[in-house]
């Protein structure tokens, strides 16, 4: 049996207090962390093959379906915004298109051919890499993105929560997080789906600081679209140059960007 699908650790949930359920919900998630520690190498060696992809121009693909695809849809759309970089860096795909992130759509995970379809819009290069997201390992959609993109000499990796599976068997850099039965059995939005947001922002914050969009430890390429970032902005150039709250906030006005404030004042 997959261990995503293996019995819960609790029985008789519906008999529970709500604190029961919480703190037993809780004594779980711990586990979480642990689980992706011990894969850390795994996501080593894939962000070590993307980045220099990306330097040469490559984009980092998303594919999924259900809590997977979400996930992966929102790691990529916090991209642009947070580093500052374009819409189409960065990309997640779900299984059923952008409806599904809402509603789940009949049976869009079990086609073989729609992932590499959905793909091939985006003109696809060798320099581009194809991350799968699958908590059981064996969704049809991910697994024939997988072989196409492989084929077509992109790089592939893949995010999974059972060991030895098609997806892992699929690509050439697989991350195996086994957190072990869900508390509600068989339910990979919890701890499984905990497990690859877990690594998601591993894998793209450690691909965006090595492409030089993190100064220190400060998002300098941020994009400011609300009235907290813009002082969120003001803070980080105080904080790097000592500057007053208004002299910071005219250097914003005048660059445009964290980084461009801080880089004319130490030409």
């Amino acid at each position: 049996m997959l261990t995503t699908e293996s019995s819960s650790l609790y029985n008789d949930l519906d008999q529970m207090s709500v604190n029961e359920i919480l703190n037993s919900i809780n004594r779980e998630d711990q586990t979480v962390p642990n689980a992706v520690q011990k894969v850390i190498p795994q996501i080593e060696a894939l962000i070590e093959q993307i980045v220099p992809r990306m330097k040469k121009g490559g984009r980092l693909f998303y594919i999924g379906a259900g809590t997977s695809g979400r996930l992966g849809v929102v790691d990529a759309s916090e991209c642009p915004p947070t580093f500052g970089v374009p819409f189409d860096l960065v990309v997640g795909i779900i299984a059923g298109g952008d409806i599904a992130i809402r509603k789940a759509v009949e049976n869009a995970e079990d086609d073989w051919n729609q992932a590499w379809i959905d793909l091939d819009a985006y003109h696809l290069t060798e320099d581009d890499t194809l991350i799968g997201l699958a908590a059981s390992g064996r969704t049809p959609y991910v697994i024939g993105g997988l072989n196409e993109a492989r084929k077509a000499g992109l790089l592939t990796g893949c995010v999974v929560c059972n060991n030895n599976s098609p997806v892992a068997e699929a690509c050439e850099f697989p991350v195996e997080v086994i957190v072990g039965p869900e508390f509600l059995t068989g339910s990979t939005r919890m701890k499984s789906g905990t497990a690859q947001k877990l690594v998601l922002n591993m894998i793209s914050t450690s691909v965006m600081i090595r492409l030089g969009k993190v100064k220190g430890n400060k998002m300098v390429d941020m994009q400011m679209t609300n009235e907290k970032l813009v002082n969120r902005a003001i803070h980080m150039i105080i904080d790097e140059l000592g500057v007053s709250p208004d002299e910071a906030e005219s250097l914003l006005d005048q660059y445009g960007s964290v980084r461009g404030a801080i880089e004319a004042v130490r030409k």
